[in-house]
């Protein structure tokens, strides 16, 4: 059974602890747009899959209840970054499975300043649900003090330049067109414009990787309303309708573990296995796609997704970013919200917000950053431990 987004929300993300705003605020304010959107009320909604990595065991009902105190239940759902997009698959699921005709679908986070650690709450790593992952890159590349996931990411970005040559302005590159696209975002953490070298010259984090090409802590609240092909037709919402036209989550094999190196640790294989999945089961490829919000926590990343997607051949994402062929002008514009780098990543909110980008540029509402005759747009949310997820919206002309 076909599946629809037809209303979508969000919150401006911010720096942690920037405003007094509690999580079911915030919550509250993304679930209100996605219904205000859609053109329908709370008491429409049948299941509310609920997203975030930081709060309590049923901080969802705390969340979901500000909308309304229907009864309808609710899932708490934790799959590290991966969580918003996990929670939009849940959605999905319920709709394409006949089980219900409307689903929200709602992810937020309230973070503390300061970077991630090794897990979700911070702890030991020998407890960590990532030790494996940190033990594969400890035993390459030692474990040094700066930001667990930035050294993980950082060692990926150094053996990506080892084995194909890629330079530190490849990378950086990637900042610098994030950052340059997040200007025209009002609901972007940053909206100011960097140059290669200023990005090459920004504090060090691990190298290579400098402080503008690492994704930062955020607040925010993200939501989407999605429902059947009946509801659509009963309640007269085509003019708002985005389809789902292919879906796939993956996690982690063996192929992930077994070569020891970062670059098959931190998800390029799961993301491989989520996109050919994702093409298989809506028909469409890469060559079909207009519009793409890919997981861009270090500049890295975006690179790694670039070869996993088949954008390009391996080793070869580096050339293509410096190219121009992933921004306005060229082949695809990737990130036009300014990705995670610079629009922000509050982690259960982040794989929603890439669905609401992806939404309004395929509806041709996204303004200044709008990407001219979109139609096929590509979600890719990604988390450590670990998931990524990879999503085709469709919209008919």
């Amino acid at each position: 059974m076909k599946s629809y987004i037809v209303g979508v929300g969000m919150t401006r993300f911010e720096k942690p602890e920037s405003r007094d705003r509690q999580y079911w605020d915030m919550a509250k304010e993304a679930g209100e747009a996605a219904l205000a959107d859609a053109g329908i009320g709370y008491g429409l909604v049948e299941q509310v899959p609920v997203g975030y990595c930081f709060q309590a065991s049923t901080a969802g009902q705390r969340a979901a209840y500000g909308l309304g105190l229907t009864g309808v239940p609710v899932y708490n759902v934790n799959n590290n970054c991966a969580t918003g997009a996990t929670a939009l698959m849940m959605a999905r699921q319920f709709v394409a499975g006949g089980l219900a005709d409307c689903v929200l679908a709602l992810g937020f986070e309230k973070m503390r300043k300061g970077a991630l650690g090794g897990g979700a709450d911070g702890g030991d790593f020998a407890t960590s649900p990532v030790a494996r992952h940190y033990g594969i890159m400890a035993a390459r590349h030692g474990f040094a003090t700066s930001p667990p996931t930035a050294q993980i990411f950082g060692n990926a970005a150094r053996e990506h330049m080892e084995r194909y040559g890629t330079t530190p302005a490849q990378l950086a590159a990637v900042g610098a067109k994030n950052h340059r696209h997040s200007a025209h975002n009002p609901n972007a953490q940053f909206q100011d414009v960097y140059t290669v070298e200023e990005v090459l010259a920004a504090k060090p984090i691990h190298p290579p990787l400098t402080r503008l090409q690492c994704s930062p802590t955020s607040d925010g609240a993200a939501a989407a309303v999605v429902v059947s092909e009946r509801f659509l037709v009963r309640h007269g919402l085509h003019g708002r309708a985005v389809e789902i036209a292919g879906q796939a989550m993956a996690t982690d094999t063996a192929e992930s573990f077994a070569s020891g190196s970062c670059i098959d640790v931190v998800g390029k294989p799961m993301s491989a296995a989520a996109a050919r999945q994702a093409y298989g089961a809506s028909g469409l490829g890469i060559e079909d796609v207009d519009v793409i919000e890919l997981h861009d926590c270090f500049s890295v990343n975006e690179l790694l997704t670039y070869e996993a997607l088949g954008m390009c051949a391996d080793g070869a994402s580096g050339k293509l970013v410096e190219s121009g062929a992933t921004t306005y002008g060229g082949r695809w514009v990737v990130n036009p919200s300014g990705g995670l780098i610079s629009k922000g990543h509050p982690l259960g909110a982040t794989g929603l917000a890439q669905a609401a980008e992806l939404v309004w540029q395929l509806r041709g509402e996204a303004g200044p950053r709008q990407v001219g005759g979109a139609r096929v747009g590509l979600a890719h949310n990604i988390g450590l431990g670990g998931a990524a997820v990879v999503t085709l919206l469709r919209r008919d002309a």
